[in-house]
């Protein structure tokens, strides 16, 4: 909702008429994503859970335009459906969060971290196998609650989503891309719309930061290549300086046993095509069942 607020006053600051004739309405949806709370995504359907209800409400033209987290944002969108805008994108970055230690590499032997992520488990047991790492979901609030209580030791939330609530200071320790690199488009707001809503298209468009569409697209063709799903765990960000773009993707077994890591380097305008060809290296490297989970 805070970024469905976030969006919403863009589009009113540039389109004040759509708030004065009352056009601009917020519809809340609630989704399956934001229901269950007991398991993890990759056993529950997937980054679709937080789409699929928006998605309907799309193709039913109940809303004309859907606010998301990209990062949640399937790589294969539903027939007539189209990416409108991707707002400038926010910190990238991983947070650690912890009140038994002041850093992630403080944490004591058999340390009980939770995640959701399957990409975040991955990536901290190719750093520290010996943590033991248990599933943890909800708000934030629900987590620092379940930290509080002792359930767990330490977690990680996206950087950009405590700044989005204002509460940023709950991070113990922030980490830096060249040590836990975040996951495709983490960080970024895209607004999904019917591909043939040439009115919402042309609203969406003034919106859009070219910069932010520009990595967050790369990225996304990196996962698309990967056949990416939140039941991969997959790691990715490009960066852009000037018209030059650099890449790096990393794939991970699920235990952590194995990295594979892939680098590009080019023209901004061939984005799409790095992030497609670094995906398809990793592919191509990696061995049959690299993505299965350990008997």
């Amino acid at each position: 909702m805070v970024q469905t607020e976030q969006a919403a006053e863009m589009l009113r600051g540039i389109y004040p008429d759509l708030a004065e004739d009352g056009r601009l309405v917020i519809d809340a949806v609630k989704t399956t994503g934001d229901v269950v709370l007991d398991r993890p995504l990759s056993e529950i359907g997937g980054k679709g859970l937080f789409t699929k209800e928006l998605d309907r409400a799309l193709m039913d033209r109940r809303i004309d335009m859907a606010v998301h987290s990209m990062k949640d944002l399937e790589t294969w969108l539903p027939d007539g459906m189209a990416i409108g805008c991707v707002l400038p994108r926010a910190d990238v970055r991983d947070a650690f969060i912890s009140y038994t230690v002041p850093a992630l590499q403080s944490l004591p032997k058999g340390a009980r971290v939770g995640t959701a992520s399957i990409r975040r488990k991955a990536q901290l047991l190719s750093m520290r196998p010996d943590l033991d790492i248990g599933v943890i979901r909800g708000n934030v609030q629900t987590r620092l609650g379940k930290l509080k209580a002792g359930e767990f030791d330490a977690t990680f939330l996206a950087l950009a989503g405590l700044d989005r609530l204002g509460c940023r200071d709950v991070a113990t320790e922030i980490i830096e891309p060249d040590v836990f690199l975040p996951a495709c488009a983490q960080g970024a707001i895209g607004i999904t719309c019917r591909a043939d809503d040439a009115e919402t298209l042309g609203y969406l468009a003034a919106l859009n930061d070219p910069m932010s569409h520009t990595t967050v697209m790369c990225e996304r063709a990196l996962l698309d290549a990967l056949d990416g799903s939140c039941r991969t765990p997959i790691a990715g960000l490009a960066r852009l300086t000037g018209d030059r773009l650099v890449l790096k993707g990393m794939i991970f077994r699920p235990d952590g046993s194995e990295v594979l890591s892939a680098e590009r380097e080019g023209a901004a305008a061939d984005a799409e095509a790095m992030g497609r060809d670094a995906g398809e290296e990793l592919r191509a490297r990696a061995a049959p069942g690299f993505f299965d989970e350990p008997d």
